[in-house]
């Protein structure tokens, strides 16, 4: 995958958790963020990456999001992977 699709998967995901009223205020209260950021950092491949690390935390939040989009289930952490910061992902 590569980075532009990645960013096109978060931005779908943000607008996702957007419209989504139950998880926008606890997107927001886990990332600290407000919807001013979520406008202002929409771009920012750190937000980006929040954005699917948030909806990846959840196995039915991916399935839904990725249901609206028509998007293979898989799609949200390569688009994760895809984006700075996940090489310092550890398993261990």
């Amino acid at each position: 995958m590569t980075p532009e699709q990645a960013e096109l998967i978060a931005l779908k995901g943000l607008a996702w958790l957007a419209a989504n009223e139950e998880l926008c205020p606890v997107f927001l209260g886990a990332s600290g963020g407000t919807v001013d950021d979520m406008r202002n950092r929409a771009t920012d491949p750190a937000f980006q990456a929040a954005v699917l690390d948030f909806i990846t935390m959840d196995d039915d939040w991916v399935v839904t999001f990725c249901d609206s989009i028509d998007l293979g289930y898989d799609q949200p952490l390569r688009a994760r992977y895809a984006l700075p910061g996940a090489e310092a992902v550890h398993w261990t």
